[in-house]
């Protein structure tokens, strides 16, 4: 210690100042000495501090390792939303780059976003060519709240990144409620982690996008609000549900009844259940007809049982043979065991809430459209939410030393059918969508090429994968209409085109392609500007 202090002296003498600072420190030699003491206390007294706060710092760590080995289970849950999310929007963005993704139905809401973030709420181009609020097709204004988020990144990326996102968060409520009827952290984790392997929740999350897919994890928020009582958080919930889409307002009714007789809730319950009703009525006989102008385009997917809600009823009445043959199908049966099956049906132990999903299956089984009767689409959106927040009671009500191995069945059969029928490349049951066919890498190359040759605000007319990078405008033109355009790119290898003139749909019609070419390109007032790989672009002449 001597040594170390006779050290530091020599130090401080060879940075000793010169002059009058010099001449004070000579008038006053014991400070030299002082100072030095000082300062040598001062390093011990640091060297000490800072070994007490290493050793701080590691008891820090392993508390909370501890903790963490203590309780893993929501850290794992969280991790796996992180990892589930980053999966999920990886292939989405390769989806959309790769031109796999379509105007119907991600364009579609892009440009109503846009829209509405440029001063014009919901205002979209139908596919008549025709400017309406989105309103006049679906009622699902939460598409509003996107707006802002849409200002500060304006890309079709990130209403299918927040679809994907809130898809994922809804394993915390599955986890929660697990927690409070299973009494176990372990099997709350399993079936949070099972939600996250159940195969029709990634296929919907990556169908860019459809607002009423949202309702997924917000009915799941729902039941969990409910089941706790909180009525208020419940509410804005409902709230944000309706916003998701016109009949919404149905199994928002379903979980007020469930409210009243499974909880003995009856007065909230039933305000519940005939709010969520008149919803439904005022969607879809007053809002859709006010902005349409006449009855909801979608009636027509019903033609079979009556071609309306009224018709449905007195089909119902007249003819109950052809709403059973509608209903209890092999496709309508099979959609029915490809839902259960993840879940091992330990619903059916919790059939009250799940009952809940019975509107919505009652409603994709009378329509005559196949998508309806497939658990890839959005159409399952008020399906998962019950039967995943019924198998959490189905599991509480086992024994409770068979609980964790139910959690573990679900997690275990999600897991294998989500292997073998999920949304990715190679699984063996998996299910192309129409639009999701690989395109090759040259054809994506026309395609980016084509589509910069467009000016932003420029009115265009295109096929449909080339519209999914194509509707942040105000005018977007499905072919063959062209009337308001100045541009057309057309994909020749995307047959996807309005095809009926009468009830407009979107179809493979091949044919109806080849024509409008042949009518573009003979055209006087369209000017050939690209042609490669049989992606062209027209520019009308008068836009020179």
């Amino acid at each position: 210690m001597m040594s170390r202090r006779v050290t530091m002296l020599r130090a401080m003498t060879l940075h000793m100042p010169s002059g009058r600072s010099r001449e004070r420190m000579h008038v006053f030699p014991g400070a030299v000495v002082n100072a030095a003491a000082h300062a040598t206390q001062g390093v011990g007294g640091a060297v000490v501090a800072s070994g007490q706060g290493v050793a701080d710092a590691f008891s820090t760590r392993r508390r909370v390792a501890a903790r963490v080995l203590e309780r893993p289970w929501p850290l794992l849950v969280w991790g796996s939303i992180l990892l589930w999310s980053a999966l999920l929007f990886a292939e989405v963005r390769s989806d959309y780059l790769g031109f796999r993704l379509a105007r119907f139905d991600l364009g579609n809401m892009v440009q109503a976003v846009w829209s509405t973030a440029h001063g014009r709420p919901l205002e979209m181009t139908l596919l008549s060519g025709e400017q309406a609020v989105r309103l006049a097709s679906h009622v699902d204004p939460i598409l509003v709240l996107f707006a802002p988020l849409f200002a500060l990144w304006p890309s079709p990326l990130l209403l299918a990144g927040v679809q994907i996102a809130a898809c994922a968060l809804g394993a915390l409520p599955v986890f929660w409620l697990a927690r409070r009827h299973l009494a176990s952290e372990k099997a709350a984790g399993l079936l949070a982690l099972a939600y996250l392997a159940y195969p029709w929740l990634a296929w919907t999350a990556l169908d860019a996008m459809h607002p009423v897919t949202l309702a997924i994890p917000l009915f799941l928020y729902a039941i969990w609000f409910l089941d706790s009582n909180r009525l208020w958080a419940f509410a804005l919930c409902a709230l944000l549900i309706a916003a998701t889409g016109e009949l919404m307002g149905l199994p928002l009714a379903a979980l007020g009844l469930w409210y009243w007789l499974a909880r003995g809730q009856r007065r909230p319950g039933l305000v519940i259940a005939a709010a969520g009703f008149a919803w439904s009525v005022l969607a879809v006989k007053v809002i859709v007809p006010h902005f349409h102008g006449e009855e909801s385009p979608f009636n027509a997917y019903y033609a079979t049982v009556g071609g309306s809600p009224e018709g449905v009823l007195r089909t119902l009445v007249t003819d109950p043979a052809t709403i059973a043959s509608a209903l209890f199908g092999s496709e309508d049966i099979g959609y029915l065991v490809w839902l259960a099956a993840p879940l091992a049906g330990l619903f059916l132990l919790a059939p009250g809430l799940a009952a809940v999903a019975l509107p919505q299956l009652v409603a994709n089984g009378l329509s005559d459209s196949p998508a309806t009767s497939g658990p890839q689409h959005q159409y399952v959106a008020a399906v998962i939410p019950f039967l995943i927040a019924a198998t959490v009671l189905g599991v509480s009500r086992l024994p409770r030393a068979r609980r964790v191995l139910g959690a573990v069945v679900v997690l275990f059969l999600s897991s294998m059918l989500t292997v073998y029928a999920g949304p990715w490349p190679g699984a063996p049951a998996a299910v192309d969508l129409w639009y999701q066919a690989d395109v090759p890498p040259q054809h994506v190359a026309a395609l980016r090429e084509a589509i910069a040759l467009v000016p932003d605000d420029a009115p265009v007319s295109a096929t449909n994968k080339a519209g999914s990078h194509l509707t942040s405008r105000r005018y977007f033109y499905s072919v063959p209409f062209v009337e308001g355009a100045e541009w057309i790119v057309l994909d020749t290898q995307d047959p996807w085109v309005v095809g009926k003139a009468v009830n407009l749909t979107l179809g493979p019609y091949p044919q109806r392609l080849r024509a409008f070419r042949q009518q573009i390109e003979k055209s006087s007032e369209w000017v050939k500007v690209f042609e490669r790989d049989g992606v062209l672009v027209f520019r009308r002449a008068s836009s020179r």
